[in-house]
């Protein structure tokens, strides 16, 4: 690419000017993140526009070659005239550790980066009722603990020396070409040290495979999808480093009568025929206790009864909501001789078109559209 084709460098960046030595850094690490190779292997777009960045990023990072662009622009460096190529300046190496770190999970930063245990995830199925008003629950939890031999330490003698591959730094720098990227020292695993005498127990790791017995409380109101942390009850990490944290995760198990949306309940209550037709009082059933109901006369199936403040208190809002009762009217079943026929003489008061509209209006209408639709079809 030409001198005169080439895009202005601070307009590759997408930086003013005036951009400061951080600000130019965080604009290349971005783009660097965005259009790296090793994450856009099959984008050779990605890969130019990385290449363009990096030529900009080499230039304006290094105080020398940025005056001399600012004075003559892409020509300061043709024939010679910036003093050579050279490779990344500044920070560029650890710009490149913070960036794999991000794409690739290697620690991107220098010593003092905080190792720890793998954090775990237990699954608790509760029952409705445990969930609503809160419960306390012993859990096993299988996992890594601290050796108990060797206090965590990973070592017989409780002694360690300096790593001599990373000189207990924990990283080291690995050179391939012009990138230059730092990882976790092999040796030593990013501790910076190195057991001589290693536990016979947890063969230097400082921990052993066990199963861990745990209390854990529940707040009332919790729901499927909850999580609850436990800071610390995690696996335990390498010898010398802090252990992960458990995350508790709640399943509640289906309800023989309710059902839980949000924090309603819901629930069906059965009326027979004469219930729904003259009217009643029910009591039903709440996870407090029971409650009246007062059923109107001529009430149909799908109508529904609300009972303010008798659903879930949010363990969030603090918020109480309701139960929603369905009535759903039952046909009777085996019936006797008598029922029949007292059924059979009610049922012949409905002969007649004006009664049975009178008495059924959802019938009544239902066949009044049925025959529009059958004028429609056949006319």
């Amino acid at each position: 690419m030409s001198a005169t084709a080439k895009r202005c460098y601070y307009e590759v960046l997408g930086v003013a000017r005036t951009a400061s030595d951080e600000e130019l850094k965080k604009a290349f690490r971005r783009l660097a993140m965005k259009c790296h190779p090793d994450r856009c292997p099959d984008d050779p777009a990605a890969q130019d526009r990385f290449k363009e960045a990096k030529e900009a990023y080499e230039v304006l990072s290094d105080a020398r070659k940025r005056s001399l662009y600012d004075q003559h622009g892409h020509a300061a460096f043709e024939h010679g005239m910036g003093g050579g190529g050279g490779g990344f300046h500044g920070d560029v190496g650890d710009i490149f550790g913070d960036i794999f770190s991000d794409i690739f999970g290697m620690g991107g930063g220098g010593r003092g980066r905080v190792r720890r245990g793998s954090d775990l995830r237990y699954l608790l199925e509760l029952d409705l009722e445990e969930a609503v008003f809160g419960v306390e629950k012993q859990i096993e939890v299988p996992t890594l603990v601290a050796c108990g031999s060797c206090g965590g330490s990973g070592s017989a003698d409780g002694k360690a020396s300096t790593c001599g591959t990373c000189q207990g730094h924990g990283r080291v720098r690995m050179q391939n070409g012009i990138f230059s990227i730092q990882q976790t020292c092999p040796h030593c695993g990013g501790s910076g040290k190195v057991i001589a005498n290693p536990c016979r127990e947890c063969r230097g790791e400082g921990r052993v495979r066990d199963e861990r017995l745990l209390s854990v409380k529940i707040p009332a109101g919790v729901d499927n999808g909850d999580r609850i942390r436990l800071t610390g009850q995690g696996e335990a990490g390498p010898a010398g480093t802090v252990p992960g944290d458990l995350y508790v995760e709640i399943r509640v198990r289906e309800h023989p009568i309710f059902q839980r949306d949000g924090d309603d309940l819901h629930c069906e209550i059965p009326l027979r025929f004469g219930q729904a037709a003259l009217g009643a009082t029910l009591t039903v059933p709440t996870l407090d206790g029971e409650a009246e109901i007062r059923i109107p006369a001529e009430t149909q199936s799908g109508k529904l009864f609300r009972l303010r403040g008798k659903g879930v208190k949010s363990v969030r809002s603090g918020r109480t909501g309701d139960l929603i009762c369905t009535a759903v009217v039952e046909t009777p079943v085996h019936l006797t001789a008598e029922q029949r026929d007292l059924l059979q003489q009610f049922e012949a008061t409905f002969s007649g078109a004006d009664a049975a509209a009178a008495h059924s209006p959802r019938n009544s209408s239902f066949l009044d559209g049925v025959k529009r639709f059958w004028d429609r079809v056949t006319s």
